[in-house]
């Protein structure tokens, strides 16, 4: 057993925990009723973490306060709005994740306040310590009354009670962290205020305290208390955050202050800390995309161990268990918090404890299904796992009459759609043009940061053996061998090619796939047509090698067409941009090409950029020639991913799942 510290019983106050993993919180939205409750998907989407071996659940933010942020977020619990719906339909939950032997901790928000999303304010002005600028709207925040200080802190006394009563094993409080309501008490930069609230750091942390405090009068001081806490804010000024490795001032809280902090809320009688780093200005440290190395908390971890007694708790990218292995034994923390990856694999705790690593299926960093589609759909979901938060509904059905499927295209649809076919009891066959399964991963891979689409074509290859499915590479599928009449259904996920057009000298223009897996070779000065993701990606892969790369985008900004993007992902990726001396050259038209001068029509003039080479970046094209030659002869016939519509691999994924769970 290579992780056996990793499975070492552990306690947070009283409450023991039968191994070092946490499910870290995330935004429960979806997951509540109407009445305060949890509805059956947010039931069973926490038990089957539970169910996955997972030592401590904690849940995604839910609230208390009924009175001051009314509309914080939608379809998420609140623990005093509705008491008797609440605790029944937390009890039920709780019950179910306890029969696994697993605790859980319910998460409990004291607010939003400056950074509330902009979709969910309502008709309501924002609130914050001080009058303030809000994170997303032009708007002045109104600082909170005293008497509504009390309302939220009495608010906590009452909820915590409920929870306690429904069989919640401890709270999380949500949080000195992140920036959110709670954290702008805390920080100078925020807390204007001259009253007990503001000023000294004991004052700015009271509300933080009083919390700690009402939740021991109602529920004792035994029952246990962690918060969410983070060390260092990485805030360059309002609505400007730091990158890693950037040298700047910094205007929240500093790792001096944060040590402070750190052992008064030790003191105050706070039983853990769940550390990170950032705030909404600064979205990236708090959600780290696959541009911010594995483990970023690790530092600022290790510092609050050496700070307090108390647990220390840690997410942030901890997927490789090698790494958290080595952060158990070196002190780095007590717990490992996986957020995204037990999203992408509900089961992860479990395959590596039995030694089955190369069946955990990888999280990719994307946030498309998690956080993109909470800012955009007000859902949590996952790009890689369509059944996370729809267990349910998406349940595999059994087939009744196993039919041969024949999948023509090894891309992330084609493999998916054979995976679940043979789950579910059928006999697929997969072809593959290529001599690799994964298609666009493959190319979308190549770059350092986005290991983990390689790790998931990998994860494909392994669950085709394991599973048995027949892969044939190196073959084109003809329209005669899809009509053989040995298959009942046939699947086309074919994919598509990058667009390409004449430039002049088109010797060296080449595309972002063809530079991607090493097929060409750029020189040392590219110019890179189009700024969406990819472009975007690319240029900064190349620049990281060290290339003097410009982007020339067609629209008056970049990754204006891409989406659901994360904040975090996006926000970063553009500061990333020119951080890495990449230039920008926005509302241009390219030209020409010639004598390494691209030529392009900007709102300003002509504009010549130096190049070497040029890597089109502007979009792909589905290839279904296949399935519009079969249409109208194959009853059963599937049209999936690219070959149906070019889109990312998130849907790509869950179109494939959606139609094999059902043939």
């Amino acid at each position: 057993m290579r992780y056996q510290n990793l499975f070492t019983p552990f306690k947070i106050g009283k409450c023991e925990l039968k191994n070092r993993f946490a499910l870290a919180p995330m935004g429960p939205l979806g997951l509540g009723d109407s009445e305060g409750g949890w509805n059956q998907r947010g039931i069973d989407y926490y038990t089957r973490r539970a169910q996955g071996g997972t030592g401590l659940i904690i849940t995604g933010v839910t609230f208390s306060d009924c009175k001051v942020e009314t509309q914080s977020m939608p379809n998420v619990p609140n623990s005093t709005y509705n008491p008797v719906q609440f605790v029944r339909t937390s009890r039920e939950m709780t019950e179910r994740v306890h029969a696994y032997g697993a605790k859980i901790f319910l998460m409990m928000s004291g607010g939003f306040g400056r950074v509330t999303i902009p979709t969910n304010l309502g008709e309501f002005p924002p609130v914050a310590p001080s009058a303030i600028p809000h994170r997303w709207l032009d708007k002045t925040c109104r600082p909170l009354e005293i008497e509504e200080i009390h309302s939220i802190v009495e608010s906590f006394g009452k909820g915590a009670y409920n929870a306690k009563r429904a069989g919640f094993d401890g709270i999380e409080i949500h949080a000195v962290h992140e920036g959110y309501l709670i954290d702008q008490f805390a920080i100078s930069f925020f807390n204007l205020r001259n009253d007990e609230y503001g000023g000294s750091l004991e004052n700015r942390l009271r509300f933080a305290r009083e919390i700690r405090e009402e939740i021991a009068k109602t529920c004792g001081w035994d029952f246990p208390v962690s918060l969410r806490y983070s060390p260092k804010s990485m805030l360059k000024g309002w609505r400007e955050g730091a990158l890693p490795g950037e040298e700047f001032e910094e205007k929240g809280r500093d790792l001096e202050e944060g040590v402070e902090t750190a052992k008064l809320l030790e003191k105050y009688g706070y039983d853990a800390l769940d550390v990170d780093a950032g705030c909404y200005d600064a979205w990236w440290w708090n959600h780290p995309p696959m541009y911010m190395e594995k483990g970023p908390f690790r530092t600022f971890a290790k510092l609050m161990k050496e700070t307090v007694k108390i647990p220390v708790l840690m997410a942030g990218r901890m997927d490789n268990p090698e790494m958290a292995s080595e952060c158990i034994a070196d002190g780095t923390c007590d717990i490992i918090s996986l957020g995204r990856p037990l999203l992408a694999d509900p089961d992860y705790v479990k395959k590596l404890r039995t030694g089955r690593v190369e069946e955990i299926r990888p999280c990719i960093s994307c946030q498309e299904g998690c956080m993109g589609r909470i800012q955009h759909y007000s859902m949590i979901n996952c790009a890689v796992n369509p059944q996370a938060a729809r267990e349910r509904v998406t349940a595999y059905e059994p087939a009744a009459k196993p039919k041969k499927v024949l999948i023509v295209g090894g891309g992330v649809a084609g493999c998916e759609a054979a995976r679940v076919l043979a789950e579910r009891g059928h006999a697929p066959e997969l072809f593959e043009a290529s001599g690799r399964l994964g298609g666009n991963l493959i190319p979308g891979g190549a770059p350092d940061f986005k290991e983990d689409d390689i790790l998931l074509a990998k994860w494909y290859e392994n669950e085709m053996k394991r599973l048995q499915v027949p892969v044939t590479l190196h073959t084109t599928v003809t329209k005669e061998t899809a009509l053989d009449s040995k298959y009942d259904a046939v699947i086309i996920a074919t994919g598509s090619r990058p667009k390409m057009f004449p430039l002049g000298e088109d010797d060296k223009v080449f595309s972002a796939e063809q530079v991607l897996t090493g097929q060409k070779e750029t020189g040392d000065t590219v110019a890179v047509v189009g700024g969406g993701l990819v472009g975007c990606e690319t240029a900064l892969w190349l620049a990281k090698e060290g290339k003097k790369v410009t982007i020339v985008e067609a629209l008056p900004k970049l990754m204006a067409v891409n989406g659901p993007i994360c904040s975090a992902n996006k926000e970063m990726l553009e500061r990333l941009i020119p951080f890495h001396g990449i230039e920008t050259v926005c509302d241009a038209r390219v030209k020409s090409f010639a004598d390494g001068r691209l030529t392009a029509d900007t709102a300003d003039g002509e504009k010549v950029i130096p190049a070497d080479s040029v890597i089109l970046s502007v979009g792909y094209s589905s290839v279904a020639d296949l399935y519009e030659e079969l249409r109208f002869e194959v009853p059963e016939l599937y049209l999936l991913g690219d070959a149906k519509q070019v889109a990312n691999i998130m849907y790509a994924i869950w179109d494939a799942f959606e139609v094999a769970n059902h043939i």
